[in-house]
């Protein structure tokens, strides 16, 4: 496909409040695409001649190269709210048609109006987007003093922003509901998370947080949380030999990890909240603890997680190349390690666990065939002896940890 597309920001005050050199775009179009709303804010169609003007296709990842290739070889421009590379249009024809194919011309996005009307310099915030998201995903960023703002997905979304808050123990945050931003209707709605309740705000609307922390359990954002984070019938990998396992899967922005015999989830979601773009799949044999792992991922922040019930290796065919895989339990199923060996994408990062001398001696074998580390994890805690405290261990563990890179 050869399409050139032009992508014009125009903001909520419309048409004159576009520069000169975006409305020059717009009127030398032949076509202008845009949301009904965008199409809206433009001169009359009487006044553009023989300019043709046509909505988003629904789907509109679907039917998106279709509508470019009936207007292949003409001069086409999209409208989109603000900047258009802030969870909008102009990334999906950027994916779609390569960066040499797209220009892009932003207006003041909703961010910077937004932090322009609170008053917060943008490195003191963190910009969660919602659109067209599971607002689950504001759960991952929730720490005492952190500003968030939070791109809304339509007028329901302040108040299922304040009762995820609030159910997570910062109800006492303040939040600002900014909507219409830039138009003559801007508005603007204070209150705390608590007693939001259910009110609807206008559909283009941005959330402002300030959070403040009412009794909750303060995560941080590094490997190893407790395993009182999680939902988990025991069957867990714990915080400390987690934490070991996760720097040596080391995760990237962008990168999948397959978290084989999952369990609780735990490797999965922390290697999620590693970074906004890192993706995983947990592959999970029991139904009932695939459905804890959903829990767990949306109650951390990470809803994105694929949660896979099925047995390994069988499970595993079909699934995108992983760059790195944790095997926390069934590495002695015939053909698992081999199958996860063959999908790992060269310089990609292979950990297993085992607590068992069976799983112990398969790890020893594999360390003598392809090299990598091979540690063993012991961990004790301290805990009453009577009316003394001594130590307590916990179950040794073996890890093997593997670079493909390394053979």
């Amino acid at each position: 496909m050869s399409t050139q597309v032009t992508v014009v920001g125009i903001g909520a005050d419309g048409w004159t409040g576009l520069s000169a050199r975006a409305k020059e775009l717009v009127e030398a179009a032949d076509v202008v695409l845009g949301g009904d709303r965008h199409l809206a804010m433009l001169p009359s169609e009487s006044d553009a001649g023989d300019q043709t003007r046509e909505s988003w296709p629904s789907p509109l990842r679907e039917g998106l190269p279709a509508l470019l290739a009936q207007h292949d070889g003409k001069n086409v421009v999209a409208l989109a709210s603000g900047d258009p590379l802030v969870s909008g249009i102009a990334t999906t024809l950027v994916d779609l048609l390569g960066k040499d194919s797209v220009e892009v011309v932003p207006a003041l996005s909703s961010v910077a109006l937004a932090r322009a009307r609170m008053r917060w310099s943008a490195e003191s915030t963190e910009v969660v987007t919602l659109v067209g998201r599971d607002p689950h995903l504001v759960a991952r960023s929730l720490a005492p003093g952190l500003r968030l703002i939070v791109l809304s997905s339509d007028g329901s979304t302040p108040a299922e922003v304040a009762s995820l808050l609030t159910t997570a123990g910062y109800g006492a945050s303040p939040m600002t509901v900014l909507a219409d931003l830039g138009s003559e209707t801007e508005s603007r709605t204070d209150g705390v998370a608590a007693s939001w309740g259910d009110q609807a705000a206008p559909d283009l609307n941005v959330v402002a947080v300030e959070l403040v922390s009412s009794g909750a359990t303060v995560l941080g954002f590094t490997a190893g949380l407790p395993e009182g984070a999680f939902d988990h019938d025991g069957q867990i990998t714990k915080r400390d030999v987690r934490a070991s396992a996760l720097a040596r899967l080391a995760p990237l922005p962008g990168q999948l990890l397959w978290d084989v015999g999952a369990g609780a989830g735990s490797v999965a979601i922390e290697w999620m909240r590693a970074h906004p773009t890192c993706r995983a799949i947990a592959i999970e044999a029991r139904e009932d603890r695939s459905a804890r792992i959903a829990r767990n991922a949306d109650a951390l922040g990470v809803p994105a997680l694929q949660v896979l019930t099925g047995h390994a290796p069988e499970a595993l065919t079909d699934l995108d190349a992983p760059h790195a895989i944790f095997i926390g339990g069934g590495a002695t199923e015939e053909g698992v390690l081999d199958a996860c060996w063959s999908a790992l994408r060269p310089g990609g990062r292979l950990v297993v666990h085992g607590v068992t001398l069976e799983t112990e001696a398969v790890l020893a074998v594999r360390y003598a065939e392809l090299g990598g580390e091979l540690t063993r994890l012991h961990v004790e805690h301290a805990a009453p002896i009577g009316t003394f405290t001594g130590w307590t261990p916990a179950r040794a563990i073996t890890q093997l940890a593997i670079t493909k890179a390394d053979v």
